[in-house]
């Protein structure tokens, strides 16, 4: 354990979670894990993890960390029976550091009932996907009291190593994070739209990506995205299922506050066709299931096009890739 370090707790061992929490192992903090599926923990347990059998065996960890698919997910391992909070005869972690991706209101009700217990609430998601993770690509955004926040942030560090801006109190790293993946629905639906645009001109796919990757228009993502799109590599990173339900977050937010979304509504629409093109798929739930990248596959149909791989690895930026 590395010296002066808090006592660590970790649950949801997904797609992220898991290389997360690896990366703080790898420094040698002491790390318990939680998972409802513990055989997904098991292989951290052997790099140093110790396993536990309820969420309430964490309430004595000084920093907690999460990362679950939705609110409902996180209030119920938080507050639920056996839950991190629930048991213990009152005792909690004091810094409680979530990393999902959950609506403003949900974590204002989390934060209130984290607070009425005497512990502190950090609201942490992350952009990126477990490729960004070990590559040191991942990055986060911050929200909460500035102390517990410098408190945390070592072991934040860790696994977000691009970066984590904090960006003041309460809820506002959540509607930054909204905001954020309103963007990511916004421009993988266009890059959908205007790959295919090229193809049916005659452009191969890698050669048009190629292309944009090199320009002033290029991005981090559009770059570990182009060979998923040159290779049909639906690998899921991200289900477009979630970004629906991220698009939804962000139109609702924009209504509250009065933010007109004109493009965030016409892409929302745009993604929304997948799930319809998804019905006349032998395995729908398989086909909603794969990466959001699958967009231009729908994009594709409704083109005209029979999609095929074009069999050319495409750099992705991320260096651990080994193409």
């Amino acid at each position: 354990m590395t010296q002066n370090a808090h006592r660590l707790g970790w649950i949801g061992m997904g797609r992220m979670g898991t290389p997360m929490a690896e990366l703080l192992l790898k420094n040698g903090y002491d790390v318990s894990l939680w998972n409802r599926t513990r055989s997904k923990a098991e292989p951290l347990e052997k790099k140093g993890a110790k396993l536990v059998d309820n969420p309430s065996d964490l309430n004595g960890v000084d920093i907690l960390f999460t990362m679950v698919s939705t609110g409902k997910d996180l209030s119920h391992v938080y507050f639920g029976e056996n839950g991190v909070a629930s048991g213990g005869k009152g005792k909690t972690p004091k810094i409680f550091v979530d990393c999902s991706s959950i609506s403003v209101e949900e974590s204002a009700v989390i934060r209130e009932k984290i607070t009425a217990l005497g512990a502190s609430y950090i609201a942490v998601p992350v952009s990126g996907n477990g490729k960004c993770v070990k590559a040191g690509k991942l990055s986060a955004v911050a929200s909460g009291a500035k102390s517990d926040f410098e408190a945390a942030k070592p072991y934040i560090d860790t696994f977000a190593k691009a970066g984590v801006s904090y960006v003041g109190e309460g809820e506002l790293a959540r509607i930054c994070k909204i905001a954020h993946n309103v963007m990511l629905g916004v421009v993988i639906q266009n890059l959908a739209e205007i790959t295919i645009l090229a193809q049916k001109h005659g452009v191969p796919r890698h050669a048009f990506l190629d292309f944009m990757n090199n320009s002033v228009m290029g991005s981090t993502f559009m770059r570990y995205k182009s060979n998923a799109l040159v290779n049909l590599d639906w690998t899921t990173t991200f289900t477009p299922e979630l970004l629906r339900k991220d698009m939804d977050l962000g139109l609702g937010a924009g209504r509250k506050h009065d933010v007109p979304m004109p493009v965030t509504a016409a892409a929302r629409e745009a993604i929304q066709a997948h799930f319809g093109a998804a019905t006349l798929q032998k395995d729908p739930e398989h086909y909603i299931g794969l990466d959001f990248a699958a967009l231009l596959e729908t994009q594709a149909t409704a083109s005209g096009i029979k999609l095929q791989s074009e069999g050319v690895p495409v750099p992705t930026g991320l260096e651990t890739d080994t193409h």
